[in-house]
């Protein structure tokens, strides 16, 4: 997993880690690496987090478009909705965050 963060700035590095901190208490919970992105999953893939050159692109899905500023993009994806936060550092992981990528995270236990 580190190697998708040499080069990158501290403060998105240290934003990841916070994601990483507090999402490591929801259970069931695992997280791995694919091409490119460190993919989180329960039951199924909740959330993609791909380290581009000074933000952190962290992707849900959910069966709705959420209505939020927060959101960098929304697309349809074959009946749900991908969610795409842009973050490039640990201030931007707020209540307000956690809250948005939880329904993500329920949504993929359904």
């Amino acid at each position: 997993m580190g190697e998708l963060f040499l080069g990158k700035p501290d403060e998105m590095v240290l934003a990841f880690d916070a994601l990483l901190q507090t999402t490591s208490s929801w259970s069931p919970n695992s997280v791995g690496t694919a091409t490119h992105s460190i993919v989180f999953t329960n039951s199924k893939a909740w959330l993609i987090v791909k380290p581009m050159k000074t933000v952190l692109d962290i992707k849900f899905y959910y069966h709705e478009e959420i209505p939020s500023d927060r959101f960098h993009k929304i697309s349809n994806y074959f009946g749900k909705y991908a969610h795409h936060i842009r973050v490039s550092d640990a201030e931007q992981l707020d209540n307000e965050f956690f809250e948005l990528i939880k329904k993500g995270y329920d949504y993929a236990l359904k």
